[in-house]
């Protein structure tokens, strides 16, 4: 009798893709997107794994807007070519803003990396994965977020002419996706649970102007608005010169766009919003402000500022000082000057000292760390609406309408008054109030 042996043919693996997202959230739409593709290519991927394994290939979008992001980039790309160069991975694949800013310079540095693309380079991402750009896959995204919140980008780049910014340098001119293209993504994401869409771009007010020939976020944001599924609509980076007022019309008309405002504002006094070429002067500023609050009554108004511009002056430094205090924004972000490549400002002295930089920072936080204490005690007794991102020991971390995740103040929920799933809605009553979070109770 004869006999056969049969092998067992086993199936080739494929590599697992690892990616790495630094710097903001338009990079994390950026790796979300990928991601997207790559589970449609049938890649097996994952976002930002602690373990690895030897046939591992690592994605780094990177960041390359200020001096400690490019640093923080760079260190995780030598990071993981050196792990590549032990074994411990296969391949190491860089892109972003550092990638499209310095290419060159990184590809003679870290001669072990792979390759390296730069932000507009998804195709080719994709290829050199053995994967192919799928075109029925547009608006399909892996999300990093937790489901019920989603960054929402509707433009790429920017037109500003803002002399500290190298963005425009790493993401070109500003070009806006078409509004059918958005909504249906929209749907998507609220059929697969997203309640809150966080509309994000180097600036939003100018939407529509290159492919419509007009501002038009109003139209955009009313469209969004009737996706069903979506509570809140957030609006991120608007610029303000040249502010469109009818997005407050929209926000005015309809309960899921949230009273929020993220407007980067960067400095007050004349001489420094000339010299960073922002396009407007103290007056127009305190006006749209004023504007801003009177049309939409309760707005919460999100602002950034710089510290230590060439040629801040201490005096230029208290005018500001004295238009936070007077200006009282529910929540500020403050940073230091980086003195960058190619921008209009490299042409400049860098002349304030970094730790007149940084105690300039310090004493605007140390201002509105009061502002906010006072504004967060005005809401104890008051019931709001919040959004559940999380549960952490005894209490339910959420926001309400006025906060932004990872930026702005959370509301910390006694979970003994109440059970309240992720991505849950619930009213809270609060009770108590610090100078960044709230605390409060469920109440029916």
């Amino acid at each position: 009798m004869n006999t056969k042996t049969v092998s067992k043919i086993i199936p080739l693996k494929k590599p697992k893709v690892n990616v790495i997202t630094l710097g903001c959230s338009k990079n994390i739409y950026d790796s979300e997107v990928l991601m997207g593709q790559l589970r449609g290519n049938s890649i097996d991927v994952v976002h930002e794994a602690n373990q690895v394994g030897k046939d591992d290939i690592i994605v780094i979008n990177t960041c390359g807007f200020i001096d400690n992001a490019k640093q923080e980039s760079i260190d995780t790309i030598l990071q993981y070519s050196q792990m590549k160069e032990e074994g411990k991975i296969s391949k190491v694949i860089v892109t972003g803003c550092l990638s499209e800013r310095y290419k060159p310079e990184l590809e003679a540095e870290i001669t072990n990396v792979d390759a390296f693309f730069g932000t507009n380079d998804l195709h080719n991402i994709l290829h050199s994965l053995d994967a192919n750009y799928k075109h029925e896959l547009i608006g399909e995204r892996l999300l990093t977020t937790p489901s019920h919140f989603a960054y929402f980008k509707i433009a790429e780049g920017c037109n500003r002419p803002c002399s500290f910014c190298a963005i425009p340098l790493m993401r070109g001119k500003h070009v806006s996706r078409d509004m059918a293209e958005l909504v249906n993504e929209a749907k998507i994401l609220a059929a697969n649970g997203t309640k809150e869409l966080i509309l994000i771009a180097q600036d939003l007010t100018y939407y529509g102007l290159d492919i419509y020939g007009k501002r038009n976020l109003d139209e955009l944001l009313r469209r969004l608005s009737d996706v069903p599924g979506i509570e809140w609509i957030r609006l991120q980076y608007a610029y303000p010169s040249g502010f469109p007022m009818e997005i407050l019309d929209a926000m005015n008309e309809r309960d899921n766009i949230c009273k929020y405002l993220d407007m980067p504002l960067q400095h007050i006094t004349d001489r420094m919003l000339k010299s960073m070429r922002r396009g407007i002067t103290k007056q127009k500023t305190i006006d749209i402000v004023n504007q801003i609050r009177d049309k939409v009554p309760g707005i919460a108004m999100r602002t950034t500022l710089i510290c230590g511009y060439p040629g801040e002056t201490e005096a230029d430094f208290e005018e500001m000082m004295r238009w936070v205090e007077d200006t009282r924004f529910d929540r500020l972000g403050c940073f230091t000057y980086s003195h960058e490549e190619k921008t209009h400002a490299y042409d400049l002295i860098d002349d304030v000292p970094d730790e007149v930089k940084q105690e300039r920072v310090d004493a605007i936080m140390e201002i509105q760390q009061g502002i906010s204490f006072d504004i967060n005690q005005e809401k104890v007794g008051n019931t709001y609406k919040v959004l559940v991102d999380r549960k952490e020991g005894n209490y339910f971390i959420g926001r309400t309408e006025f906060d932004s995740p990872e930026v702005d103040n959370e509301v910390l929920i006694d979970a003994t008054t109440g059970y309240a799933a992720n991505g849950s809605f619930v009213n809270v009553k609060i009770d108590r109030a610090e100078d960044f979070d709230l605390y409060g109770q469920i109440v029916k």
